[in-house]
């Protein structure tokens, strides 16, 4: 009506109401009439641009926004401000254009602009979004009175966004100590990050607050949330009493428990909560189905897990992703990987026609192949993947690099190195300790080294210190993988129990046995609370090798009884070592506590017999083969490729 008078009142050709009209119309969300009527004005005014801008920026067209933008700063003639920034930061956010968010943050420091809570909270959104948590941060503390409980939030939920759940807390408590009203998007945040720390302290703090206030206590969402956090927490009894006080429950409520249960290994409960649901006349859903088939795949229930499936084909809910990525995992944990390879190419082969190449079922497959030792399977795969266009993600290649690892082939880690590269991941920590593991194990010790210096210091964690330390140590290069310890200590990082045993391995194989024994001691007086048997095996082993027998035995009994009497390893190194230099005495010893242990390992009465035999005690030699025959043990005939 507005648009008619304009025009039959002789107004249709003021730059003013024509202005009007176009931003009217793009608020309105009718864009098309927005653009013909803004075609129409001769010189656009700053009213007009930021229609548009807003209009395509809210309903999904980012691009078309920044576009108006550009156009905006090419005609020279208006100016942006805030309101215009706000909402080209937002489409830069949408297409995660950091960058160029950051060039926009650039132009509006440069305009002197004043930053707004407004435009401040887009550019917090637009930095979270994009995971630079620091650039955030910046612009949070240069808001200084603008903050509102929006950027509190912003905050609190892209700390949690980041995998920072320890900052996002610390961000909570300094918004209630300033006083800053907190609301249910509050909530719904820092509960999370309670749950993602374990703090059920600060869970039980969260949950007085909401208990003070009758609007956030009535809300569902923020029920579901306290559930959840006490599940994290694993505390199923406070989570059982949430559950039980909650006024309305719905398949979210629901499911939380289910999960609860699911995570706690409990079936029992959790089938009976599936059962109290659809008594109740609620009907599980997609995240309930998945979480009922991942205990399926971790206890091993084929069958149950069947009927699951065949559920989800009666309900049409197996198109979905995430039950299709938990068939897969299921059938591949339960042996049955060839379903697994069917749903998978069933799956990807629907998602083709449909345009939606799903990464995540392939990522289950994949981790089935690694788990279940098909390796040439899994990198096969892996490059199959490539070939149908589907995107790998962070998951793709830390599901994969591990199969790399177990090839050891020099050629293939090369291979997959290059696409880490060209595809950008060599920007991920975890990513890059993979490719270290992969060169490790296929002897490339110098690229390994190579990768791990370009890590940033910050990003030198306890795993990739420990993988290139166990790469030195696992080929002998005890003096190397030793140093790199000491360094790894006074870099601030806390030992752990796999790079003590990587440095016990490289001593042992380098023949360093004073310097495996002071490291052994540093481990019992200092980190006691890492000490494995995996730990002894190497000092027995260690000492084995040099002929230091009865030290080595000294070591065994030292452990205990109850954990040597459990630890064939142990045993085993020690009677490795009686067969390396002829110790008889000690060898029975060593071999009687393994046939204890392992009846029907040939190994251990092979070794026994060597012993016997080249110390010239044949009759005690043939004893133990008809030990053998006694038990029905044959030894594997041994083969050459000569």
């Amino acid at each position: 009506k507005l648009h008619a008078y304009c025009v039959t009142s002789g107004r249709g050709s003021s730059r003013h109401y024509l202005s009007l009209l176009s931003s009217s119309y793009a608020l309105c969300g009718r864009l098309a009439h927005a653009r013909k009527v803004f075609d129409e004005l001769p010189r656009p005014t700053l009213l007009a641009y930021n229609g548009m801008i807003r209009a395509h920026a809210s309903t999904g067209s980012p691009r078309i926004a920044l576009g108006f933008f550009g156009a905006m700063r090419s005609s020279g003639r208006c100016l942006p401000d805030d309101f215009t920034y706000a909402f080209v930061v937002r489409a830069c956010r949408d297409l995660a254009l950091v960058d160029s968010g950051m060039a926009v943050h650039a132009l509006i420091v440069e305009s002197g602009i004043a930053l707004s809570s407004f435009l401040g909270n887009s550019l917090l959104a637009m930095y979270m979004n994009g995971g630079d948590v620091e650039g955030a941060e910046k612009v949070f503390a240069d808001m200084k009175e603008e903050k509102t409980s929006v950027s509190w939030n912003t905050m609190i939920s892209g700390y949690l966004r980041n995998q920072s759940s320890k900052q996002a807390l610390m961000a909570f408590w300094e918004m209630t100590e300033n006083g800053v009203e907190i609301d249910s998007a509050t909530i719904l945040s820092v509960l999370p990050a309670c749950g993602s720390q374990k703090d059920l302290t600060a869970g039980k703090q969260v949950q007085k607050l909401v208990k003070q206030n009758q609007h956030l206590s009535r809300r569902t969402a923020v029920q579901n949330a306290l559930i959840d956090m006490f599940v994290r927490c694993g505390r199923m009894d406070e989570a059982q009493s949430v559950f039980d006080g909650a006024v309305e429950k719905d398949v979210v409520t629901w499911t939380s428990m289910v999960n609860g249960y699911v995570l706690h290994s409990d079936a029992k409960s959790a089938l009976e909560t599936l059962r109290s649901m659809q008594s109740n006349g609620v009907n599980p859903n997609e995240v309930t189905l998945a979480s009922l088939l991942s205990l399926c795949a971790h206890s091993s229930e084929l069958r149950l897990g069947k009927t699951f499936h065949g559920w989800a084909i009666r309900h049409s809910v197996d198109h979905d992703v995430n039950v299709e990525t938990s068939l897969i995992d299921l059938y591949a944990k339960c042996d049955s990987i060839e379903s697994s390879f069917r749903l998978l190419f069933f799956s990807s082969s629907r998602a083709c026609d449909g345009g939606n190449k799903k990464t995540v079922p392939w990522n289950a497959l994949l981790s089935g192949c690694v788990s279940n030792d098909l390796i040439a399977e899994a990198i096969r795969l892996f490059k199959r993947m490539l070939s149908r266009g589907v995107e790998p993600d962070d998951a793709t290649l830390k599901s994969v690099l591990p199969a790399y690892a177990v090839e050891a082939d020099p050629h293939q880690a090369m291979n997959v190195h290059g696409y880490v590269i060209r595809s950008g991941f060599i920007r991920k920590p975890e990513i890059v300790t993979g490719l270290m593991d992969a060169y490790s194990k296929s002897g490339q010790l110098r690229d390994a080294h190579q990768l791990f210096d370009g890590l940033p210091r910050r990003d030198r964690d306890i795993v990739s210190w420990s993988v290139i330390i166990g790469g030195y140590g696992n080929h002998g290069q005890g003096e190397i993988a030793l140093s790199l310890f000491d360094q790894m200590i006074r870099s601030g990082i806390e030992p752990n129990e796999v790079a003590f045993t990587s440095v016990l391995h490289g001593c042992g194989h380098s023949g360093m046995v004073d310097e495996g024994l002071k490291l052994f001691e540093f481990m019992r007086r200092n980190h006691e609370g890492c000490l494995r048997s995996d730990h002894y095996t190497c000092v027995v082993d260690l000492l084995g090798r040099a002929n230091r027998l009865e030290e080595a035995r000294g070591v065994v009994e030292s452990m205990g009884r109850d954990e040597a009497s459990s630890s064939p390893a142990v045993w085993g190194a020690l009677l490795g070592g009686c067969a390396i230099h002829e110790n008889v005495e000690i060898g029975e010893l060593a071999a009687g506590k393994l046939f204890e242990l392992e009846p029907r390992n040939t190994g251990n009465y092979v070794l026994l017999g060597n012993i016997y035999s080249a110390v010239g005690r044949f009759d005690d030699a043939v004893r133990v083969r008809v030990m053998m025959d006694s038990v029905g043990l044959v030894k594997a005939p041994a083969n050459s490729l000569v």
